[in-house]
């Protein structure tokens, strides 16, 4: 058992701010063992995001449930995602070379493309929690913040890794999940969006659809920009399928 939670918790200390037990030590190699559980994970952080959701919308009505929710889920990352979205339209879009794209990541400082893009994510999540009634809102944040974290795996399955890896704050791994680890991450997933499907399927499936589409193109354009993934547009894939599963479901169950 302790072999199956130590990578499990050090998926959650890396992608939260939550304090993990001991058995939660990471080795040179914790990275691929640990990616399997990030839908949990995501899942998990939606939870907390959604009961958010519920407890706010029984007292407040209008933006304020959805702006905690979404603040939520900022604080328990401690904004690891949302930095890489903005690192990654900061550097993607604004260098020329893909050696200045690399720099430009690197550098911690927001630039106008991160911070247009940063207000983006956060006002998408925001405008399209906001139009859904709270149950189905918190459904739909737990199906988000897991498939997030599924699109994330995805990434790094399809792109290599461009950065450099001495000077990475990670050691990214050449290889990528065996078929056990690949379908535990499945299944994960799918628990993650269980609650959805069952609520609202033709929503969980435009759901599906705008994830794919949105969450795609941070993949497609370091593919084309820097010839591979590195941390923040992972970040950035988390984000943006994120958003595409919220506005799927918004366009099909939201309210005016």
């Amino acid at each position: 058992m302790t072999r199956e939670l130590r990578p499990f918790f050090n998926a959650l200390q890396f992608m939260t701010i939550l304090p993990a037990p001991r058995v939660a030590q990471f080795d040179a190699d914790w990275l691929l063992p640990a990616a399997k559980y990030f839908p949990l994970v995501g899942a998990l952080i939606g939870l907390c995001c959604g009961g958010v959701l519920i407890a706010v919308s029984a007292v407040w009505s209008g933006l304020v449930p959805a702006v905690l929710a979404v603040i939520a889920g900022v604080a328990l990352t401690g904004a690891l995602h949302e930095d890489g979205i903005a690192d990654s339209a900061d550097g993607l879009f604004g260098g020329r070379t893909r050696e200045q794209r690399l720099t430009i990541i690197k550098d911690s400082r927001i630039g106008n493309y991160g911070a247009v893009t940063l207000i983006a994510s956060l006002v998408l999540r925001i405008a399209a929690l906001a139009t859904l009634p709270p149950w189905l809102g918190a459904a739909a944040l737990v199906a988000s913040h897991s498939l997030g974290r599924a699109g994330i795996l995805a990434a790094m399955a399809m792109l290599p890794y461009a950065g450099n890896v001495a000077t990475a704050k990670l050691t990214y791994p050449d290889s990528r999940l065996d078929p056990a680890g690949a379908i535990v991450a499945v299944v994960l997933t799918l628990l993650g969006l269980a609650w959805l499907i069952a609520a609202e399927p033709g929503a969980a499936a435009c759901g599906l659809i705008g994830a794919v589409a949105l969450g795609a193109l941070p993949a497609l354009a370091a593919a084309r920009l820097i010839g591979g993934y590195v941390g923040d547009v992972l970040g950035a894939t988390e984000q943006l399928t994120q958003i595409g599963l919220l506005l799927g479901v918004a366009a099909i169950a939201g309210h005016g």
